[in-house]
């Protein structure tokens, strides 16, 4: 049974249809990368996909349970919207890394807000707030920053700070990540790091969806592509089937650019 399953999304905004039916599956411990022109929907329906804007028609289902379902807006609590978006971890395109907090209390931030809400948090937080310390030294590890905990967004490169929102968004556990241009707010000799901390994730077997403009990286690390053009999926398959063998004139037309000398 597919991780995640995508039915009919759509999404306007005023007259203008951004989002005209995506319907599409990912098996767990895929890394599925969307690409096309800007313009032809593949930010909004991240938004869509992770409650930061809401579709008007459409569902998705995660492990066989519908989180979303356009027919329900307004008949879901807030406390289980909540419940819901846990499913999913977002790492934006700027970082939106806070300011204020370092890079430990950035990761940390997030796991001990929930934690609150836990029914033991009185009697253990002490030891559940040490165990969240711990899980986030962990993750600030496993993206190359471990000498930079006590360090702040401002003291750090944008490639850096990247790595740090990546340790982030894995701090609560989702069941599927998913990056928006996870590179276009770096200078290119930057985009390598981030690059290398996805692919570790890919080779970890975490579950991704990837809106990006870096071709040659998303045919390293993908299992599957989506073409968008105009609010629609044209085209989709292996990255050999997307890359090396178009059928759809635009995909043709928009992969003629980037092959380009």
């Amino acid at each position: 049974m597919a991780i995640l399953e995508v039915r009919n999304i759509c999404k306007s905004f005023g007259k203008t249809e951004v989002l005209k039916g995506i319907d599409f599956t990912l098996e767990e411990g895929q890394v599925l990368s969307i690409i096309g022109s800007s313009g032809s929907g593949k930010t909004t329906l991240l938004r869509c996909l992770t409650f930061l804007e809401r579709a008007e028609q459409g569902t998705v289902t995660v492990n066989g349970d519908t989180i979303f379902d356009a027919a329900e807006v307004g008949k879901v609590s807030a406390a289980e919207q909540r419940r819901r978006q846990l499913h999913f971890g977002l790492v934006f395109q700027n970082f939106n890394l806070f300011p204020q907090y370092n890079v430990l209390e950035n990761v940390c931030l997030a796991p001990k807000l929930q934690a609150k809400e836990r029914p033991d948090y009185k009697e253990n937080a002490k030891q559940i707030l040490a165990d969240i310390e711990a899980k986030a030294r962990m993750l600030i590890d496993q993206v190359g920053l471990s000498a930079k905990c006590d360090s702040y967004p401002w003291q750090l490169s944008g490639g850096q700070q990247q790595r740090v929102a990546i340790a982030r968004a894995l701090a609560l556990d989702p069941e599927i990540l998913f990056f928006d241009e996870p590179t276009s707010a770096l200078d290119p000799e930057l985009t390598g790091e981030i690059l290398r901390v996805i692919k570790d994730l890919a080779q970890r077997r975490m579950t991704m969806v990837i809106v990006t403009h870096e071709m040659q990286f998303a045919r390293e690390v993908s299992n599957h592509v989506l073409f968008m053009d105009g609010g629609l999926v044209v085209e989709e398959g292996t990255p050999e089937q997307v890359f090396d063998h178009p059928t759809n004139e635009r995909t043709q037309a928009f992969l003629a650019r980037y092959n380009q000398p």
